[in-house]
């Protein structure tokens, strides 16, 4: 119905006028800038932006591993209802991956379930999904894992803008992953964004990021390390490779992209928790439908409006009703991630996850773009009503 990139045509014009008088598009100060400006909206303390959303999942583990804080072996519970790319990292880096269900309400993680998964397992660390601009109550979370020693993570790709309490989601973690791909937010067409507040943490991100290298280190961070190994010279320095890490930097295009696109993310997450808003009336009004309930968060922002139906059968029938009016709806996320093939493939131990059975079973989501017009919102409110 719309283009899922906000305010396309503009930012296609300012982009052009960029490449043409650039005299550089591998990663320089343009991306510096984005990380400077998402931190700072963000109120977290450090970004570091990174070539995709996924990368950023996979380069946040790493830097916990190179670091000594998680292993091989180590457990990591996560959402049960996410996104592949958080779980193929945990199995890739030889930890295992403990999916966790998620709460019917909410279709997030709360405190109670993270309440009984510590008091039946011993986990290292906890990555959660905050799923489709909701999320659970964090606050609580972050106590019950600061309380028992589990690194707690957030992957906030799907709901940038969300605030409980007054604070973004993303930041009650030690870590929050975002990702900038079309539709999402705010998109930089592909990228991602890792925030902290911890200054040993942001520092093993850019040396996972480049390969190993200290390039991306201030020069008293550089020197530090430098003599730490015995590197005496810069010539000797430009190849030296200091841990384990990947090509996961992003070119300029990128960075100037997620410049041009934040100076529109307020306007943006008002208009979509606007469409929100107006779009949850129509589920409040139809007993087909489950309410999703989101009275702890102040702020809901979300690039996609879910639906579940009570049944099955029911999920057939206003999926017909939205495919019929010409509105494109997909799964909610992955489904459960225990039902996808690669982590049958990887995963032998069977898990009782009801809840993501059920949204797995009974779920889907259309896209909530912050461009839907009156006509547009109408037609989707349609869609969600009972006949």
């Amino acid at each position: 119905m719309k283009s899922a990139f906000y305010k396309e045509h503009e930012t296609r014009l300012k982009l052009s006028e960029f490449i043409l008088k650039a005299d550089q598009l591998s990663m320089s100060e343009q991306c510096y800038q984005f990380e400077e400006k998402f931190a700072e909206f963000c109120k977290s303390k450090y970004a570091i932006l990174f070539n995709s959303g996924g990368s950023a999942n996979l380069a946040l583990l790493q830097a916990l591993k190179n670091q000594g804080l998680l292993r091989s072996g180590s457990k990591i519970a996560f959402s049960a209802l996410t996104w592949s790319t958080n779980v193929m990292p945990i199995i890739q880096l030889g930890m295992e991956p403990v999916p966790v269900d998620v709460d019917p309400n909410s279709l997030n993680i709360m405190s109670e379930n993270v309440k009984e998964l510590i008091e039946n397992n011993e986990i290292d660390a906890l990555f959660t999904t905050n799923v489709l601009g909701f999320a659970g109550d964090l606050d609580k979370i972050k106590e019950l894992c600061t309380n028992n020693n589990v690194i707690f993570l957030e992957d906030n790709c799907e709901a940038l803008g969300t605030e409980l309490q007054g604070r973004k989601t993303g930041t009650f973690g030690l870590a929050g992953t975002h990702s900038f791909f079309v539709a999402h937010h705010m998109s930089t067409i592909e990228g991602g964004m890792i925030c902290t507040d911890d200054e040993d943490l942001a520092d093993m991100l850019k040396i996972v990021r480049a390969n190993g290298w200290d390039r991306n280190l201030s020069a008293k961070k550089q020197i530090s390390l430098r003599k730490r190994y015995d590197v005496n010279s810069e010539f000797q320095a430009k190849y030296t490779f200091y841990d384990l890490g990947y090509n996961f930097r992003p070119t300029e295009i990128t960075g100037f992209l997620g410049l041009v696109q934040l100076e529109y993310l307020k306007e943006n997450i008002i208009m979509r928790e606007k469409n929100h808003n107006f779009l949850e009336l129509s589920v409040l009004n139809n007993e087909d439908l489950v309410q999703i309930e989101h009275n702890h968060l102040n702020v809901v922002s979300g690039f996609a409006f879910p639906v579940i139906a009570k049944t099955s059968a029911l999920r057939d029938k206003y999926f017909a009703q939205f495919s019929g009016a010409g509105v494109e709806i997909r799964p909610i996320i992955s489904g459960n991630m225990e039902k996808q093939p690669f982590f049958k493939k990887y995963v032998t131990k069977a898990y009782s996850l009801p809840v993501a059975d059920k949204i797995h079973d009974c779920g889907f989501y259309f896209g909530n773009y912050p461009e839907l017009n009156t006509s547009d919102l109408n037609i989707l409110s349609n869609c969600l009503t009972k006949y």
